[in-house]
């Protein structure tokens, strides 16, 4: 098993890498070369960098990706891919991305970009605050509990 992180603008690497460490699971970070870091991470933290380009972490991850993974987005699309694969797929809100939910993700994801073509108002995302990444903290400790 391994985390593996969509990257681009992921609110929880940080919080990933505490549980990889608490619970000894390697963490993966796939990322656009445009996120380049020099900054020193633990021994089990790897990264993988990726072209510019639309979707290109997304194919990546695909392609590197293991059954027993789960991995980190906030993409409806990406995490239909990965339970595809017979991985486990996470929001970063914590909430677990399933056969019996992503269908419905999906729609409203495409409803949104109707909306937005038709250049009416949506809603983005509220900011993630502390309390979002406590929240994530606790159900992923759970979840990873449960597997032992």
């Amino acid at each position: 098993m391994r985390f593996v992180i969509d990257g681009d603008g992921s609110p929880v690497k940080n919080e990933v890498i505490v549980l990889g460490a608490k619970f000894h699971v390697p963490v993966v970070i796939v990322t656009s070369v445009d996120h380049f870091t020099t900054k020193e991470y633990p021994e089990f933290v790897s990264f993988i960098y990726v072209d510019k380009g639309a979707d290109r972490a997304d194919y990546r991850i695909i392609q590197e990706l293991l059954p027993d993974d789960w991995v980190i987005t906030q993409d409806y699309g990406l995490a239909s891919l990965v339970l595809g694969k017979k991985a486990r797929v996470f929001h970063h809100s914590g909430k677990e991305y399933t056969l019996e939910n992503i269908d419905e993700l999906l729609t409203q994801r495409f409803i949104g970009a109707q909306m937005r073509k038709a250049k009416k108002r949506t809603k983005g995302p509220k900011p993630f605050t502390q309390e979002n990444r406590e929240h994530f903290t606790q159900v992923m400790t759970e979840r990873l509990e449960a597997r032992i």
